[in-house]
């Protein structure tokens, strides 16, 4: 165990070593190298931030309206069906677009049900089992100003059902 508490502690630093050595090993010019990479990353990030305040002003927009809970509740009966609790419903909508907002979601099941209950462990496996589908089709899709998606958004609803699957399996199983 104290092996990788050290091998944890110094991965970091020996890679930073390791990039810094072969560049000038090789006589790159390594400030220059850091910096070009700094510019581009700075150009993505503003290519994709209206990408970002929209999907997060959706996300604000729907939780303060009420249309959230509303679908929610509509989603209530049949989602029991499926042997998925109510407060569950909410997560696993906001997860398709935002992890933030249903981080929050998830830490307000936390204080009401435990993290121990049967609803806490389902929605942690939940938040591991699952993606921000549309948080990523849009992001990386946008910045690299790609249009159609052909066949990501279907595959990548099977495996969020997929995700949605196992974590009421292994809910109803291990706890």
């Amino acid at each position: 165990m104290g092996f990788l508490l050290f091998l944890s502690e110094a991965a970091v630093p020996l890679i930073i070593f390791y990039i810094v050595g072969f560049g000038i090993l090789s006589k790159r010019p390594v400030f220059d190298d850091f910096l070009n990479g700094a510019k581009d990353g700075m150009k993505t990030v503003a290519g994709i931030m209206p990408t970002l305040i929209g999907l997060m002003t959706a996300v604000g927009v729907l939780r303060a309206s009420g249309f959230l809970d509303f679908l929610a509740k509509l989603l209530t009966k049949p989602a029991s069906y499926l042997f998925l609790p109510a407060p569950v419903v909410p997560v696993i909508l906001v997860r398709l677009v935002s992890n933030s907002a249903a981080i929050g979601l998830v830490l307000d099941i936390f204080k009401k049900y435990g993290t121990d209950s049967y609803i806490g462990f389902m929605t942690s496996v939940l938040m591991s089992c699952t993606e921000t589908l549309f948080y990523c089709l849009s992001v990386y899709f946008g910045t690299v100003k790609i249009r159609k998606t052909r066949y990501t958004l279907g595959g990548a609803l099977t495996a969020t059902v997929a995700g949605i699957a196992a974590s009421v399996f292994l809910s109803r199983f291990l706890v």
